[in-house]
């Protein structure tokens, strides 16, 4: 796909009549992580999710690590999810404190 017909398909499924969501230039500074990209808003992430043919969550949860250092932290299972600030930067012992306090968590609620 060309930077053009992103460009053509970043459109808020949810608004349609808005038309597409980024200008090329956008796009093209956010697809290579540049430095001031605004946050993008959640029209503008549903559009992304409608453009790259991605899940919203899965979008969401990269804006929020790219733009707000916030990562997603998923539960061995796959049945819980987390936001922890910066959780990659994280010592491998710091990392495994907070995937037992997701455990802890999953446990106490079975309860």
């Amino acid at each position: 796909m060309s930077i053009r017909e992103l460009v053509d398909s970043c459109i808020d499924p949810e608004d349609p009549d808005a038309g597409p969501q980024y200008k090329r230039t956008t796009l093209d500074l956010l697809m290579k992580g540049a430095a001031g990209v605004k946050t993008p808003t959640l029209p503008q992430l549903r559009a992304l999710a409608a453009g790259f043919r991605l899940p919203l969550g899965l979008v969401q949860e990269s804006a929020g690590s790219q733009f707000l250092g916030i990562d997603t932290v998923w539960s061995q299972d796959g049945k819980v999810r987390t936001l922890v600030h910066e959780f990659q930067d994280m010592d491998a012992e710091d990392q495994d404190r907070v995937m037992a306090l997701m455990q802890s968590w999953r446990r106490l609620k079975r309860d």
